[in-house]
Order: C-alpha cells, then structure tokens, then sequence
C-alpha cells in the first residue's frame, strides 16, 4: 500500500531515501531549511557498500566517472618514521576500491535523479520538531510556527545536529578541510587517502577526490586535525604559522599546503558522537547522522545513511504495516550500526587524541601487522564498511 512520506533533510541519506521509495510507489515529499538544496563539505570516501547502494539507484557509474578510484589508506607517524595505517582494497579480492570524491559531486548526481522523477522538495522550510497526530500518523513542526499535514512516515536525515534527535556529544577533535587541485608530485599519493601523525595530537591527510561539479579539474581534499576550542585561536594567528606547523609535519605536502592562502578556504567540521536506543518511534525513522553521529576515522558516515535508506526501503516492501516496518529496519541495521560506532569509539583515540601511549601502541601494532595474514583482509573488511554483513539481506 502506498503511504505518505516526508523527508526532513536533502543530504545523501535523505535524497537516496525518496529516490528508493518514491519508485516503490509511495507519495514522497523532500523538505529542506536552505533555500536551495546544497552540499556541506569537502572529501568523502564512497566505500564498497555505499557504491553498492548507489548501483542499486542506478547511480555508481556516474560517481565513477568522475570520482577518483582509491586503493587504500596509508600513515606515517612522522615522529618515529613508523607505519600508521595500512590499509589495502585489494585484500578483499580483485578490483575492489573506494572512491575519493567531492560531497557536491555525490549530492548533485543523487539530486539530479531527485529533480528528473519530480519528486517534490519544499525549500526554506526550517523543521523545529514533530508531533504525533490520530491515526498513528505524524506532522512536521515548522520554525516560526505552523505545521505540515499528517504523513504515514516522517524520515529524519537532518544529521548530528537534527531537531528530531537527542542532542549529539561534541567531540573534543574536528577538522578543518579544504578541497584543492591536484599536483603532479611523485611524493604525493594519487590513489590513496595518505595522512601523517604527530602522535595524535596533530594529523593532517591528503584523498584524491577527482572531479566536482564546480570545477572540471582533479581535485584533493586536504585535512588538518585542530581542537573545537583552538579554532578562534587558530583563525587569529593566521594561515603562516599554520603553514610552517604543517610543513614541519610533512614536509613533502608542501605543493598542497602552499595552495591555501587564507583561513576561509578551509571548513571547519566539528565531529559528534550519538547513537539513538532505537531508530525509530511511531511514524518516524532517523537516517544516517540523526541515528548515529561519529568521527569520521573509519570512513563510513556517507555510506550508512545509504545503507540505512536501503534497509527502510527493503522493510517497508517486505512488512505489511508500517509499525512492522519500522521495528524490521531498526533489526536490520542495528547490529552493523552498534558495531562501527562502538569501533569508531575506540580507534577515534588512536588518531585524534592528546594522549601518547595509545598512539605509541598504535604505531608497534601497525608496522608489525598491517602487511600480514589475515590481518589485511581483516583491515579491510573493517575499512570497506564490512566487518559483518550492513543488514542480513541484498547489499
């Protein structure tokens, strides 16, 4: 039976959720607080089962043609000379990779496909909440007043900071993030996500992230770690001693980090941590960030908001009543969900931390294993989002 479904949020998750049940037939409405619907945000790392969602949208080659194909991860403690992440694609078996790319690259081909199936989108509309209404139905409550009329199903993707959700855990750790061209420099990995540490105090990282739909050349994206609280510090000592302090870090960035010239050319992300006790409540479903907000050390917060719009989309066909429905999709992705956020909460301190023991830890650990059976193809499932099945069917 069709239902009606609104949306609340335009990012990745939101937009693959009412291309997957906008063709199952239901009346899907998209509403979104911008005035335009617009990307947040420079790189991400399509893995393996996002790149599965998006073939099942009829969308992976259009990221592959113009994202940039990613081996592996790698990373150098740049205190000791030690191997800090190693991490292969190619474990899990011939021509498997990631993908590097621009998040305006993946929201326009994911939007583009919204606009060509007339899928609506109600723009300016800044959600406050939502209520309950009779006949297990629920409304959108609208900032300044008013709200929407009843809908079978309310989905929230509005991310970490999303109005329906508990509030998220601020990390201490961000980063700032810039999205640069390419350079033609044999030291600079062209396939891979390349980082170097110091201890995990400071951490800045290089991903080819291909073409976007701003600019038609080859693009990267640069990270530099800094703490929430530094960053009005940061902002005031200005982009030279910045450069300086990353150069002495990696040296051999120097043809990157010499293209950013002023502090507005980075964004400043801040990470957060929540996971819900459940996805969901009558007539609603929390994707992505707004059910499971984390770091991004392990690569996978584009890739569970399409998986999770995936698995409602499966639990809606395959239970007859919406309650059903929802209680199938929160046993299908919770066990995968309660997995990479209980991982990202213990490999977040390797990276991002001002301790010293666990990174020293991190550093014997890696340089002795990471190019051993079985611990690369185990790295490997962990980093491609597949250290067990994301949901006991399909993808």
């Amino acid at each position: 039976m069709p239902h009606d479904i609104a949306i609340a949020g335009c990012g990745p998750g939101g937009l693959a959720a009412a291309l997957f049940l906008h063709r199952a037939g239901h009346h899907v409405r998209l509403f979104e607080r911008f005035a335009e619907p617009q990307p947040l945000g420079s790189g991400l790392m399509v893995q393996p089962t996002g790149l599965a969602v998006l073939d099942a949208l009829g969308l992976g080659d259009a990221v592959r043609a113009d994202a940039a194909p990613l081996a592996g991860l790698h990373g150098i403690a740049a205190n000791s000379g030690r191997l800090a992440l190693a991490m292969d694609f190619a474990a899990l078996g011939p021509g498997i990779c990631a993908y590097g790319t621009h998040r305006a690259l993946l929201f326009q081909i994911l939007f583009d496909a919204v606009r060509a199936e007339a899928i609506p989108i109600e723009t300016g509309r800044a959600i406050s909440g939502s209520e309950p209404v009779s006949g297990n139905r629920r409304a959108l409550l609208f900032e300044g007043g008013g709200k929407s009329s009843p809908f079978d199903l309310v989905i929230d993707a509005m991310g970490a900071r999303s109005p329906l959700s508990l509030q998220s855990q601020e990390l201490s750790y961000g980063a700032l993030w810039a999205t640069l061209d390419a350079v033609d420099d044999p030291r600079i990995m062209p396939d891979r996500l390349d980082q170097r540490y110091g201890h995990a105090r400071q951490m800045a990282g290089i991903m080819p992230i291909g073409r976007s739909p701003a600019s038609p050349r080859p693009s990267l994206a640069y990270f530099w770690s800094l703490k929430g609280k530094d960053y009005p510090r940061w902002q005031e000592r200005g982009i030279g001693p910045w450069r300086d302090e990353a150069l002495e870090l990696w040296p051999e960035s120097e043809g990157v980090v010499e293209q950013i010239k002023r502090p507005d050319q980075f964004i400043h992300a801040h990470y957060m941590h929540r996971t819900l006790k459940r996805a969901t409540a009558p007539a609603l479903a929390h994707i992505g960030d707004a059910w499971h907000a984390t770091s991004p050390q392990l690569g996978q917060g584009a890739n569970m908001a399409l998986l999770d719009a995936a698995a409602l989309d499966w639990a809606l066909r395959h239970e007859g009543t919406m309650p059903d429905a929802l209680s199938a999709y929160h046993r299908a992705r919770r066990f995968h969900v309660h997995l990479y956020q209980a991982m990202s909460r213990a490999f977040t301190p390797l990276y991002q931390s001002d301790g010293a023991a666990l990174p020293w830890l991190r550093d014997q650990i890696v340089s002795r294993f990471a190019h051993i059976w079985p611990a690369r193809p185990i790295i490997a499932r962990l980093v491609a989002g597949q250290a067990v099945r994301p949901f006991p069917f399909g993808i």
